[in-house]
């Protein structure tokens, strides 16, 4: 079992590329069963979870090989409907592959997904809203069968609450179905709209009507085309905490920063000195950090996948910091690792109550869950003494060649055997 070994109490000093966003291509690449031809797509992150999505589609009967570092995708003969438990369950996303493949063939049987361990993360909302479209379905033994005798017909759909997977689902599916799909109260992330923008540059007929609303005019096929996807905004997250925590001075290239205008302000009052290019943030971390009540929501605000991050940030602030977990249940699980390391939090529900004035001390960690473990490596990265974290699998689903980027800049972090 691999780990990783931290000594820590290192300011990180130059620069990181951002990968491309594993959020977004996941959707992307489950998007393509939707076409018999080519897709070309660049700028896909080497991360576990990108290679589990593309075993999937190669089970359903893609071929998919790298050419250049482009993925090329040809589903001129893809014609399996059934998605394995053991390809879907490390990874919530695997349920992205049930609307294509209904909106391609009319049936699907995909088993229910799996993933981080953060809350319960149901498909009602997806099912649902598939059912509004002509979709009848059973659940046996874990696995969704589902089908559409009459084809997928469009139709107006209201969302319960925000999700970005049932809004993902959703649109993949009627972009082929007949007549117009209206789509309302929708999650707006952009890796939401990076997907928008692939399926309408390979000929899908999509666009806004207003902020949290779609239409949608069925196609009857997709055209070939390439397709670069949109950098990492938490993995560009993560560094600017780790500069902020480490007290460093790093430059984050390959981004859109208006994208990420929240973090940004945030970072700001929490006393980071932080200035913007066209496609880099430039952060100073400051020694004086200060306090803040931060709850988590659905784009635009502050997001879940970068509050464990913000949490170790907020443990060097001033004073006592407070953070609501709105969007999953069980996002807590790292507070037990941090408390170990010498941190005062407690909780109550979905409230995280944050002491200030913490010096890290180094110990050996557990990690359980992707955000989770990259937060352990922050607290690490400040705390005197030699750090191991456990169970980096985790990590590995979503960040690529994560401590490779962190020894560019200064830190003193290797993977180990053990």
């Amino acid at each position: 079992m691999q780990k990783l070994e931290v000594l820590g109490a290192n300011k990180l000093r130059g620069q990181i590329n951002i990968s491309g966003s594993k959020n977004a291509s996941l959707p992307i690449l489950a998007s393509t069963l939707l076409s018999r031809k080519k897709v070309y797509l660049n700028n896909l992150p080497k991360v576990k979870d990108i290679e589990t999505m593309i075993n999937l589609l190669q089970s359903l009967g893609s071929k998919i090989k790298f050419k250049k570092k482009k993925l090329v995708i040809d589903n001129s003969r893809q014609n399996k409907k059934f998605a394995s438990y053991n390809l879907v369950k490390t990874m919530r996303a695997g349920i992205l592959v049930l609307g294509p493949l209904l909106a391609k063939f009319g049936y699907a049987k995909v088993s229910l997904p799996g993933g981080c361990a953060i809350g319960t993360r149901p498909v009602d909302i997806h099912l649902k809203a598939l059912s509004k479209l002509g979709v009848k379905y059973k659940i046996i033994q874990g696995y969704v069968h589902a089908t559409a005798p009459n084809g997928l017909i469009g139709c107006k759909i209201r969302f319960s609450k925000i999700s970005v997977g049932a809004t993902e689902n959703l649109i993949i599916a009627a972009s082929l179905a007949k007549g117009t799909t209206t789509l309302s109260n929708c999650a707006i992330e952009p890796e939401i709209t990076d997907l928008i923008n692939f399926l309408i540059t390979v000929g899908c007929n999509i666009k806004w009507i207003s902020k949290r609303s779609l239409k949608i005019v069925g196609v009857s096929e997709i055209n070939e085309e390439t397709y670069s996807v949109m950098f990492d905004r938490i993995e560009a997250g993560t560094y600017l905490i780790a500069a902020a925590v480490t007290e460093g001075n790093l430059k984050i290239k390959n981004v859109i920063p208006k994208i990420m205008r929240t973090e940004i302000n945030l970072l700001k009052k929490i006393g980071a000195k932080i200035n913007i290019r066209k496609d880099e943030i430039h952060i100073i971390g400051n020694k004086k950090i200060k306090s803040m009540n931060i709850k988590t929501s659905p784009y635009p605000g502050f997001p879940t996948d970068l509050q464990a991050q913000i949490m170790v940030l907020l443990c060097k602030a001033n004073k006592t910091s407070l953070i609501k977990e709105d969007i999953f249940e069980n996002r807590f699980m790292h507070v037990s690792e941090l408390n170990r390391m010498g941190a005062q939090i407690s909780i109550n529900g979905n409230k995280a109550s944050i002491q200030g004035n913490t010096k890290f001390a180094a110990a050996e960690l557990m990690a359980t869950d992707l955000r989770a473990s990259v937060s352990l490596i922050l607290a690490a990265l400040n705390a005197k003494g030699k750090s191991i974290i456990n169970r980096i699998y985790h990590l590995d689903r979503g960040y690529e060649n994560i401590e490779k980027k962190l020894q560019k800049v200064g830190a003193k972090i290797r993977r180990i055997n053990g």
